[in-house]
């Protein structure tokens, strides 16, 4: 009797183990979803010395950092976690300076960078002129640029995502926002 129930014990441990295994599938990685807006702009209405066009998913928020100057800005898209950061200068006998200093704050991305592509901007009508700093790879700013007036106005552009860097996955973020940035730059007006 003794050695039936062991056996018949036996078995039930052996049944209930074997019903407890899982065949087991790595599942692969996943990546945040991506939804976009609708592209539609609407005018800054800062009382900055200059103004432009930026979308209507977007909130313009002056920057209140300790290093902050007046008249600098971001506009953060909160869907995709986006921001543009615009700081301000006034030129005075520095244009070569501030540009210069524009220059090297994109090429300090040249380290993790797979190109630095430079297009000028050039508005004659606005009077709006500068540089446009497209960095491809895994870099934390893909897009920078500067414009100027040559004489008063000078403001630097960065783009940031805050995600970390994987080109191939922000792609697609960064292209969207990237035509949002071109048409920021295309509505820039002094005041």
């Amino acid at each position: 009797m003794r050695y039936t129930l062991s056996v018949f014990i036996l078995f039930i441990f052996v049944w209930l183990l074997g019903g407890c295994k899982e065949k087991y599938a790595p599942k692969p990685t996943g990546f945040f979803r991506i939804d976009f807006p609708e592209k539609a702009y609407q005018t800054s209405q800062l009382s900055y010395p200059y103004a432009f066009e930026y979308p209507v998913y977007a909130h313009l928020i002056p920057d209140s950092s300790v290093l902050s100057e007046p008249f600098w800005l971001n506009i953060y898209s909160p869907a995709n976690k986006v921001n543009i950061h615009l700081s301000y200068k006034k030129v005075t006998n520095n244009l070569f300076k501030l540009t210069e200093e524009s220059r090297e704050l994109a090429y300090k991305h040249a380290i993790k960078a797979n190109a630095i592509n430079e297009n000028l901007f050039i508005d004659p009508d606005k009077k709006v002129f500068g540089t446009i700093y497209t960095i491809k790879g895994n870099v934390a700013s893909t897009m920078q640029f500067h414009l100027t007036d040559s004489l008063n106005h000078f403001i630097r552009g960065s783009f940031y995502i805050s995600e970390i860097p994987n080109f191939d996955s922000l792609k697609p973020v960064i292209q969207f926002y990237e035509q949002d940035i071109y048409h920021l730059i295309e509505t820039f007006t002094w005041k």
